[in-house]
């Protein structure tokens, strides 16, 4: 048998065993494992331990840049933060069971708008076409339902970037606000960008973002009434 040693050799071989034995129970209780409580030790001092800890950590830097704006309102670091931690915010109230923002979370999603209506407002050289990106879903039919202020962020992108695609979304947008002629302006120039090989492509593009739009504003109709195009405050 494996303990059927003599003398110190014994002991030795125990003493082994019994540490790794410690070893691993202590291994049970610091990651939790082998119990029905969620956690271990290590989870006690992390984030992971509670579903709020990445809200908590976004609402700190929310108060941190909303009071670095209340000394500078022309911080657009800070402006340009609270674009996205907003809209973070909303985000995390979102479930899988709900289509869309529940109306809890509107709240930061105008509180996003604003901040963004201020960055503009800074005029910076090149604008930030990411955090525009954001800003669309922002206006989204399925959040603030606000087809005017996408159409807006989108002709901000494809000014910005002169890109064949960008104008592909501008004809989406615009024909979601009800601008049929910008909608065809920004086709043909979607055509015009793209390569020769891939204008016949393109203008089947244009079309089905014309349609995609149809079925936006459709479905925005099914989950509230008529898009708001006015203001982006409450």
């Amino acid at each position: 048998m494996l303990f059927d040693l003599q003398g110190k050799r014994r002991r030795l071989v125990q003493v082994v065993y019994l540490g790794l034995a410690v070893l691993m129970g202590g291994g049970l209780v610091l990651f939790g494992i082998g119990g029905d409580v969620s956690g271990g030790l290590f989870d006690a001092f992390s984030d992971r331990s509670g579903s709020g800890g990445g809200n908590s950590l976004v609402q700190e830097r929310v108060d941190r840049n909303e009071k670095s704006l209340r000394s500078n309102p022309r911080n657009e670091a800070a402006r340009k933060a609270l674009v996205r931690d907003y809209f973070q915010l909303a985000t995390a109230q979102t479930t899988d069971a709900q289509a869309g923002y529940p109306a809890a979370a509107k709240d930061e999603l105008r509180k996003s708008s604003r901040n963004w209506q201020a960055y503009l407002a800074l005029e910076p050289d090149k604008p930030d076409t990411s955090l525009a990106r954001l800003m669309l879903q922002v206006y989204d039919p399925m959040a603030l339902k606000q087809p005017k202020e996408a159409l807006a962020v989108a002709r901000l992108i494809a000014e910005n970037e002169e890109e064949s695609q960008a104008y592909v979304n501008l004809v989406q947008y615009a024909a979601l606000a009800g601008d049929t002629r910008l909608a065809d302006l920004a086709g043909q120039k979607a055509v015009d960008l793209a390569p020769k090989g891939e204008r016949k492509q393109t203008r089947a593009e244009v079309e089905q973002a014309k349609l995609q739009a149809q079925s936006q504003a459709q479905g925005a109709q099914q989950q509230g009434g008529q898009p708001q195009g006015g203001a982006t405050t409450p």
